[in-house]
């Protein structure tokens, strides 16, 4: 049986997260340090370390959190009639996972894609991610010759690859979000021939 975590121990660890979202706020996640995060929250370094395994632990729990939030606005938007309306409706998200190279790259490691080996709450958002697409192609005029469980792992995974060319000095000239919609007109309208 799993011990019950004790009130303080929740209180702390809500400090250091308080703290970082603040320091986040003012200099952005790559220059995030720990030994800021510890100053703000009033504690000891060690005492971060019982809380978080390292900052990219701490990373995954800010960004993961935020994900959730572009998530639970996502979940209030009506089902997508066409590409641009579900390209519109996802672009805030995109946008937060490209807001920094580094946040991109966390999301990355931290999606399930780079085989981890416990599930964090970005690779939780990436789940949820699936379930809300899948959901709204489920009713959708969008193609029907594959699963809408399928059709969502395809948004996913152009979405990534959209966000991957922003940051790639050889594909950067174009934009994210008219990429991706290139990408999904193929995927969710293909053209008979």
């Amino acid at each position: 049986m799993k011990r019950a975590v004790q009130k303080r121990t929740l209180e702390t660890r809500a400090r250091l997260v308080a703290a970082a979202e603040t320091l986040v706020a003012d200099k952005g996640y790559e220059a995030l340090r720990v030994e800021e995060v510890v100053l703000k929250a009033g504690v000891a370094k060690g005492t971060f370390f019982a809380h978080f395994r390292d900052k990219e632990a701490l990373m995954d729990q800010l960004i993961g959190a935020r994900i959730d939030g572009f998530l639970d606005e996502i979940e209030t938007l009506p089902p997508p009639r066409d590409v641009a309306a579900l390209v519109a409706a996802i672009e805030p998200l995109m946008r937060f996972m490209t807001c920094e190279r580094y946040v991109f790259d966390i999301v990355l490691r931290h999606s399930g894609a780079a085989l981890t080996e416990e599930i964090g709450p970005i690779a939780s958002t990436f789940g949820r991610y699936d379930q809300v697409v899948s959901g709204w192609l489920a009713g959708s005029s969008f193609r029907r010759d594959v699963s809408p469980g399928l059709l969502a792992e395809g948004v996913q995974a152009f979405s990534v690859q959209a966000m991957a060319l922003h940051f790639c000095a050889l594909h950067s000239d174009r934009n994210m979000t008219h990429r991706l919609a290139e990408y999904l007109e193929a995927w969710l309208m293909p053209k008979t021939t």
